[in-house]
């Protein structure tokens, strides 16, 4: 397992990617919007083997990212582990006490499968675990 990406939630990502842009020196590689999880996603790499930069914002008033934007405004949202077999790697964590937001892995941003695990079996951190779909 892997730090893959750092989630960060954000209200206007037009205005998020040109910050992030400006920081770092470079444009996002990928924008895509995720219709399962109504968010839109730009994607930023972290450098040479750097865990990447993920901006997610909502694409309607309702959604999951919106009702974190409500209750804790703009700021690190998940962070995301790689594995390289995620249906073995939801198995292993959910025999070892961590509760699982899901029973299967869905579709993901960035070609990949994804399965969240709830905050108050992580210390309070959202984590997604995430396999790429060509793995």
């Amino acid at each position: 397992m892997r730090l893959e990406h750092i989630g960060i939630a954000v209200a206007n990502l037009d205005e998020s990617e040109k910050l992030i842009a400006k920081l770092l020196g470079r444009d996002p590689y990928k924008r895509e919007t995720v219709a399962e999880q109504s968010v839109t996603t730009s994607f930023f790499t972290g450098g040479s083997d750097a865990a990447k930069l993920e901006l997610v914002a909502p694409e309607r008033a309702t959604g999951p990212i919106q009702k974190f934007l409500e209750k804790r405004g703009p700021g690190i949202h998940h962070l995301a582990f790689e594995v390289d077999d995620i249906a073995a790697e939801m198995r292993r964590l959910r025999e070892d006490g961590f509760e699982l937001l899901q029973e299967l892995p869905s579709e993901g941003a960035d070609d990949k499968l994804v399965c969240f695990l709830h905050p108050r079996s992580t210390n309070g951190v959202l984590v997604e675990i995430c396999q790429s779909k060509g793995a």
